[in-house]
């Protein structure tokens, strides 16, 4: 198991929500050898674009100001 940080766990909560919006389209009692190629993908995508998202507004919020 990865030790991640507070913040990338917080980014993970983000993407599961992502995640989740994807699983109601498809169906959440289907089974994921049913799962069409372009229904992974989507799933895949939706998940690293979430976590990446998740993270940079972590990093935008934590940025300190710049005092000019």
């Amino acid at each position: 198991m990865v030790d991640l940080t507070e913040e990338e766990r917080a980014a993970v909560t983000a993407t599961m929500q992502r995640v989740a919006l994807l699983m109601d389209e498809i169906g959440w009692g289907t089974q994921l050898a049913e799962l069409t190629e372009a229904q992974v993908r989507a799933l895949i995508e939706g998940a690293v674009e979430g976590f990446r998202e998740a993270m940079a507004d972590q990093a935008r919020a934590n940025a300190p100001e710049v005092p000019f």
